[in-house]
């Protein structure tokens, strides 16, 4: 596999299975932590990067952000909208590739949440970190956050079931050690149908990434675990703060 198909993995499954992303208290908890860590203040400009169903966007521009989210899917696109005019808030939604970025130097913080990184090849995955540089303006931050890799591995799981309303979700994992993909077989069966698809994410350790950032156009880059806490081995979560 080389390409990531959005469209096979988010979709309408991907929000019934995983609806606590949509629980209000979860999406508000999110908000607040990347607000926090991007260090947002009412009035700057803010793209959420694979922005999904607009749970994050759509909060931060209550908060009184300008923003911008960027997504491949339409359907997650077609939600966020709904849920922004729901709110009375006003976000620019576009569909479109996070390796092409409309924009330069229009941006004060750009946020990538919830592991929406590492779905291309290494180049696509350099190349989305250049072209968040590029979109952000001189001193504008970039925040990231995705699997910590070394908690991962300590606790991979060869198969994962989700199971909600009488409907489940299969995943059999496997990771490549030699590329650090990790692919996912997934089943889906809700009621009498039954759906396959197949992803990867490229899981990123920390001196990685740092030396990714940089060679994309940061000046620094620092590392924090779950909630903003330091990071150590025991984090599940990387967040990885970037200053253009």
């Amino acid at each position: 596999m080389t390409e990531f198909d959005t469209g096979s993995v988010f979709d309408a499954d991907y929000l019934h299975f995983y609806a606590d992303r949509l629980n209000p208290a979860t999406s508000d908890a999110d908000a607040d932590l990347a607000a926090r860590m991007a260090r947002l203040a009412p009035g700057d400009e803010v793209l959420d990067l694979a922005c999904g169903h607009g749970r994050i966007a759509n909060r931060l521009a209550a908060r009184g952000c300008r923003v911008t989210g960027l997504d491949a899917v339409p359907l997650f696109l077609d939600r966020a909208r709904a849920d922004a005019a729901a709110l009375g808030v006003e976000v620019d939604y576009r569909q479109g590739d996070m390796r092409e970025l409309p924009w330069t130097e229009r941006f004060d913080a750009v946020l990538s949440w919830f592991t929406a990184f590492g779905y291309f090849d290494d180049d696509g995955n350099r190349q989305v970190l250049a072209e968040v540089a590029r979109a952000l303006r001189p001193g504008g931050r970039f925040a990231l956050e995705i699997n910590h890799y070394p908690w991962l591995v300590r606790n991979f799981q060869p198969t994962m079931v989700t199971e909600r309303d009488g409907d489940l979700l299969v995943d059999r994992n496997e990771l490549d050690p030699l590329t650090n993909r990790i692919t996912v077989r997934r089943t889906t069966i809700r009621g009498d149908e039954r759906r396959d698809a197949e992803y990867f994410v490229r899981l990123v350790a920390f001196p990685e990434l740092r030396s990714w950032l940089l060679a994309a156009g940061f000046r620094t880059v620092t590392a924090f675990g779950a909630e903003g806490a330091p990071l150590t081995t025991a984090s599940p979560r990387l967040i990885a703060v970037a200053e253009r």
